[in-house]
């Protein structure tokens, strides 16, 4: 019974960091320009600076969520991959928090980053629940 407990809590972790990397990877695709930027963001981008920043940003975004999925199946990159999701999702609702005055697709973004951070939370719950099982 001990061991089929502590797969099922395994694969908890692995659903959570699973999510959570989807969620993301969902960015990513601001990396084919102002167009797709538009359309996750609500907002008209003329400047192509800002294009120029906000592309480079989906790709980091693109690269932490395969983190996320590579971590989901890896264990020993677990802690990392909830430090650095976590670090990814407070800093966005942290600066997002204060502002009262978002499109309805920066809202979804503000969504999506609480149930990520619900499912990171859950997640290094169970892990912390699976390390305490395999130490004792």
């Amino acid at each position: 019974m001990k061991p089929r407990a502590g797969g099922a809590m395994r694969h908890f972790v692995s659903a959570m960091l699973v999510v959570a990397g989807i969620i993301h990877l969902l960015p990513l695709s601001g990396v084919l320009g102002s167009g797709q930027l538009g359309l996750l963001y609500g907002v008209a981008l003329g400047e192509p600076n800002l294009v120029l920043l906000l592309r480079h940003r989906a790709v980091l975004f693109g690269l932490l969520g395969a983190f996320l999925l590579l971590a989901a199946f890896m264990p020993a990159l677990q802690p990392l991959a909830f430090a650095a999701a976590f670090v990814s999702v407070l800093s966005f609702l942290w600066l997002a928090w204060p502002i009262d005055s978002f499109n309805a697709q920066v809202r979804r973004v503000f969504v999506a980053d609480a149930v990520a951070l619900v499912c990171l939370v859950l997640g290094v719950a169970a892990l912390a629940h699976v390390r305490r099982r395999d130490s004792a």
